[in-house]
């Protein structure tokens, strides 16, 4: 097992470890647009870009929005180990690949996944140190505002993804962090994650190193 170079005993030695921070939340939340968000406003963190098998939109850039890949290329990742969670959702492969994670832990920089609640579960069962984020829709009829204005859902996967919904946000108490996304209010969103990294670096008992195998 490789460990971060970020250890040591001196009680005098402040230097703050590398964090990383998992974002999560039902489907229409507004992930990918806060992640953008965090991007465009010069956040220093080390985004990782999720692979998946799902076909791209016409809105999304291969090696940008998500890495989109075969499944069988998908399921050769697996199989050597490359990623640090897998699930499948509505039928399509998602994943984290595990080296970007690790080199940027390594060089202590903080880390940012956007993976979904299956995803989450299992960072949080490998890797207890990391910081998970609930990303919640103020109100689930603004959720299905907001899916209903993606138009890439059929009525029978929209239905789907609210049920879905429903029962992700009976997960929350497994979060750390909780952050609203109201509609138009991305730099609130932006300004409540900085806070948490912030909060997060002042802890007399910090988390500690994510040490990835």
């Amino acid at each position: 097992m490789r460990k971060s170079s970020y250890t040591s005993e001196d009680p005098f030695d402040l230097t703050k470890k590398p964090l990383l921070l998992v974002l999560s939340g039902p489907s229409g939340a507004g992930k990918d647009a806060v992640l953008t968000r965090l991007k465009k406003l010069g956040i220093p963190l080390e985004f990782i870009v999720t692979m998946t098998t799902r076909p791209r939109r016409p809105s999304e850039k291969d090696g940008i929005d998500y890495h989109f890949i075969s499944e069988e290329n998908f399921q050769k990742m697996i199989e050597h180990k490359e990623l640090l969670e897998w699930a499948n959702v509505y039928g399509n492969w998602y994943g984290s690949p595990k080296e970007p994670v690790r080199q940027a832990l390594d060089r202590g920089r903080d880390v940012m996944v956007k993976v979904d609640i299956q995803g989450a579960t299992t960072i949080k069962k490998l890797l207890p140190q990391a910081v998970l984020i609930f990303l919640m829709p103020p109100s689930m009829s603004e959720l299905i505002s907001r899916l209903k204005r993606r138009n890439t859902e059929s009525d029978s996967d929209l239905k789907l993804r609210l049920k879905t919904a429903e029962d992700e946000i009976k997960r929350l108490p497994m979060f750390d962090y909780v952050v609203v996304n109201k509609q138009g209010q991305l730099d609130q969103v932006v300004s409540d994650i900085k806070t948490i990294i912030t909060a997060e670096k002042l802890r007399v008992n910090p988390r500690g190193n994510c040490f990835i195998s």
